[in-house]
């Protein structure tokens, strides 16, 4: 990686961009492809849509990282002027007692420490246990009338660390997941405008608030209304002590992206990324996914009639916490593979599980009239008349209640939220 793509993944990853508070980064993606791509709108959940024009017929593809961070957030400020705060997104309270954090106020950030009983003062029983986030508070070293003149309930709060390099080739930082795939994704959108351009036109879109639900990844998809898609999250890497290969499978940091496998993914989608992997020579690893992943890719497959979509990944160490490891070549790895797999979608691809564009199989006593005209990219996205019927069930807090995804259950919206729970 070169000296400037690396300075700008660096701003990336350190610019504070919390769910729910990802202006700052939605900033910096506009700014760094104005001169690129031929259009960028951003819509009022916050997500960015770069868009770059095909050249031919070719289907429509949207690219999909999230550019919010996990964090917390001020609940109340006591007399004494110490913070109490709650996670947003999955933060694991083990990690906070004693690190330093930036508290995001509108006059600019301001440094704190997350504060615990020391050792000594603890009871015997206590310590072996973690202290909740909501027993825990953070110290502005300002008193009461002065932190409550600076700070406001609802500010939001950042890992005070940034980016490094260290190793062979291997870097640390927080908010790898998912900023490192805005920085993918805009390399991708560099590549496709200043060499070969697709056929069919592509978009960039830097999400929000993946961390809670995937909530920017359906409203974008629901608007772009692509042909297909690709998502593109950190994986968990399971090259270090204390994880279960059999469990969660090999994937090692360094030895090439992630791409998934499951209902998840539709298999076209999967069997092009394969393909492109290897006529670009790029070393790639598997990932088994058995139901909805945790990511983007969940909610667009199951956006309108459906969107045929894949899920690319980089091998992450110790995600969620604000010492996340990814080693860089397999980020530059990814920026190749996707750029192939863009680059080779032609107008006459079709992504329905089970049919080609060259034949279509037939079992015995089934008519065999010729199939009328292309077999299309995808479904129909237009919603069927009864779409906008009542579903019966509330959707629950959290999930988007409108209409971005009228086909989708409450049920399924409970798994959703569930397994985002579990990042």
């Amino acid at each position: 990686m070169n000296t400037q793509d690396q300075e700008f993944l660096q701003q990336l990853l350190e610019t504070p961009s919390p769910t729910g508070s990802e202006v700052p980064v939605a900033q910096l993606v506009r700014s760094y492809l104005a001169e690129t791509v031929d259009e960028i709108t951003t819509d009022t959940m916050g997500s960015v849509a770069c868009r770059l024009d095909g050249a031919g017929d070719g289907p429509s593809l949207m690219l999909a990282a999230h550019m919010d961070e996990i964090g917390l957030m001020v609940t109340y400020i006591s007399d004494e002027g110490y913070l109490s705060v709650a996670a947003v997104g999955g933060v694991d309270a083990a990690i906070l007692p004693g690190m330093r954090v930036d508290v995001h106020t509108a006059e600019g950030p301001i440094r704190g420490v997350v504060g615990r009983k020391p050792i000594h003062l603890i009871e015997p029983d206590e310590r072996k246990t973690v202290t909740a986030i909501d027993k825990l508070f953070i110290d502005i070293g300002l008193d009461g009338e002065t932190a409550a003149q600076k700070v406001r309930v609802g500010d939001v709060i950042t890992f005070a660390v940034g980016f490094e390099t260290y190793g062979d080739g291997f870097a640390v930082s927080r908010a790898f997941d998912d900023k490192c795939g805005v920085w993918i994704g805009t390399q991708v959108a560099r590549a496709c405008a200043e060499g070969e351009r697709p056929q069919g036109s592509f978009t960039f879109v830097a999400t929000v608030q993946e961390e809670i639900g995937t909530r920017g990844a359906m409203t974008s998809a629901h608007g772009i209304q692509p042909d297909v898609a690709l998502a593109f999250d950190v994986t968990h890497a399971t090259d270090y002590p204390g994880i279960d290969k059999s469990r969660y499978g090999k994937i090692i940091c360094g030895e090439g992206p992630v791409i998934a496998r499951g209902p998840n993914i539709n298999p076209v989608v999967f069997e092009r990324l394969v393909a492109a992997a290897e006529a670009e020579g790029i070393p790639y690893q598997l990932e088994a996914e058995p139901s909805v992943t945790g990511t983007d890719a969940r909610a667009i497959q199951v956006t309108r009639a459906g969107i045929p979509c894949g899920l690319i990944s980089v091998p992450l160490r110790y995600m969620h916490t604000p010492t996340e490891v990814v080693a860089l070549k397999d980020i530059e790895a990814t920026v190749r593979l996707i750029t192939r797999f863009v680059r080779d979608l032609t107008e006459d691809v079709t992504f329905i599980p089970g049919l080609s564009q060259e034949t279509v199989s037939l079992t015995e006593g089934e008519s065999e009239e010729e199939p009328s005209g292309d077999v299309p990219f995808a479904a129909s996205n237009e919603l069927p008349v009864d779409a906008h019927e009542e579903r019966g069930s509330e959707v629950p807090q959290g999930a988007v209640a409108d209409e971005v995804d009228a086909q989708v259950s409450a049920e399924l919206y409970t798994d959703q939220l569930n397994a985002a729970s579990t990042e």
